[in-house]
Formats: structure tokens, C-alpha cells, sequence
């Protein structure tokens, strides 16, 4: 009996190790297959994704956009605060704009007034050196036109007295060396005299205070100078007195005259 039973142990365990081994073979060749199916078609080793993988992944796709898409219009859509504080910047912004504009009337009204200020000055200031101009000549010229009757008195003296002795002469001399000291000073201050002689009359130069009819001269010339006239600078200190050249009368006239006298 003993030996029964170890001969079906040792059969059952043999037919163990039997099915093992098949089991075994099987695996082999099946991971050979695989390897071999790897070799000729690559994409067919990689991992399939599930049908149920690839319909969900769409679904995700469309959901974050639409997630995004509120997002956004939940960005854009301002609210009643940013409503409010964009009126109050506006409302700002107006108000800047508006004193902007009044500051800027302002610096061109202030621009005005200084270029009217600096112009109204800049004519005080010539105005006022015209008016000093004509003051010192106004003053310079009634002191200078009361020593020119001094300088006429010593021209008539040159023109009438004679000397007859050494005496005389000596004193022709000296006070003909004063009258030359006198002109020479005049000279300096800006005093000249005229030379009319010879000139056509005019009448913001010349006083007119005789007229002689003569061939000699055209008519309106100056013919001889009776008081001498004098400049300071380019104004005329004194108007010269002068006798001017008039038309000649006509012979016929004169004897006409003489034949009518002689038949009366």
C-alpha cells in the first residue's frame, strides 16, 4: 500500500512539473511573438490609448476653452466700482484740460502785457533821450545865439574900421585875435556859418529882406549875405538875411517912359 501511494505521488507530482514546463513554453513562445511583432511594426508595440481615453480627451479640450472664454468676458465686462472710478478720472481729466487752458490764456495774456510793457518803455526810453537831445540844443543854442551879436559886432568892426597908424593897427590886431578866439570856440560847440552867396533863395535857410532887379544873377538867387546865418549841427541856429536877385526891368519900358516925357 505504501508503495501505491508513493508511486501516485511521484506521478502526480510528475505531471505537475509536466504542465509547468508546458505553461512555460507557452510564455516563451508568446513574448517571442510579441518581440518579433515589435520588430516588424513598431507603432504596433506602443501602447494603445483606449476608445473611452480618446473620446474624453475632446471633451476636456472644449470645456477649458469655454473655462478661458468666461474667464475673459469676466475680465472685460468692467464693474460698477471700475464704471465709477473711470467717470472720476474722466471728470479729473476734464477739470486738468480746463485749467490747462486757462493757465495757458493766462501766460499769453501775461505775454501781451510784457511785450506792451517792454515796447511802451522802450519808447519812454527814446522819448526821453529825443527830449534830452532837444533840451541840451534848445539850451546850447539860445546861449550861443545871444554871443553871436557879439560875433556881428566884431565882423562890422573888420569891415569898417581902418587902421591909419601902428597904434591902430595893434589894436585891429587884438581884438581881431579875440573875435578868432571866439569863432574857433564856436567851431568846437558845433556852430557853422552859412555861404549863401551865390545860391538859389530858400526860405527854411534864408530870410529875404531886400530884392534888387540885376542881370547878373538868375532871378531868386541870393546875391549878398546882410546878417550871416549860422547852423548848430544840422539845425539852423540863425536864418541868414539876405538880398535876393530879382528880374531886370525891361528896356522898351523904360524908353517909353523917356518918350512919353519928352513929348509932355
Amino acid at each position: 500500500m505504501i508503495d501505491e501511494a508513493k508511486q501516485s505521488d511521484n506521478t502526480t507530482q510528475q505531471t505537475n512539473e509536466e504542465s509547468t514546463t508546458v505553461l512555460e513554453d507557452n510564455r516563451q513562445a508568446e513574448a517571442v511573438a510579441v518581440a518579433s511583432d515589435s520588430e516588424v511594426n513598431p507603432t504596433a508595440a506602443q501602447p494603445t490609448e483606449s476608445p473611452a481615453a480618446e473620446a474624453s480627451e475632446p471633451e476636456s479640450v472644449d470645456q477649458a476653452q469655454t473655462e478661458v472664454a468666461q474667464a475673459a468676458t469676466t475680465d472685460e465686462s468692467p464693474t460698477e466700482d471700475d464704471s465709477k472710478i473711470i467717470e472720476t478720472i474722466k471728470q479729473e481729466n476734464e477739470a486738468l484740460k480746463a485749467q490747462l487752458e486757462e493757465r495757458t490764456q493766462q501766460c499769453d495774456s501775461f505775454k501781451s502785457q510784457y511785450i506792451r510793457i517792454a515796447a511802451d518803455f522802450e519808447n519812454f526810453r527814446k522819448r526821453s533821450a529825443k527830449e534830452k537831445e532837444d533840451l541840451e540844443h534848445q539850451v546850447k543854442g539860445n546861449t550861443i545865439t545871444e554871443l553871436l551879436s557879439v560875433v556881428d559886432n566884431f565882423e562890422r568892426a573888420r569891415t569898417q574900421i581902418k587902421p591909419q597908424n601902428d597904434g591902430e593897427m595893434s589894436i585891429h590886431k587884438s581884438y581881431q585875435g579875440v573875435y578868432k578866439q571866439l569863432v574857433d570856440s564856436l567851431k568846437r560847440l558845433g556852430v557853422a556859418a552859412m555861404r549863401p552867396e551865390g545860391k538859389e533863395f530858400d526860405p527854411n535857410l534864408h530870410e529875404a529882406v531886400m530884392r534888387e532887379p540885376t542881370d547878373e544873377y538868375p532871378e531868386g538867387v541870393v546875391i549878398e549875405q546882410l546878417m550871416r546865418g549860422y547852423f548848430l549841427g544840422e539845425r539852423v541856429l540863425r536864418h541868414a538875411m539876405v538880398k535876393v536877385a530879382a528880374a531886370a526891368e525891361p528896356q522898351e519900358t523904360s524908353e517909353a517912359q523917356k518918350s512919353a516925357e519928352a513929348e509932355n
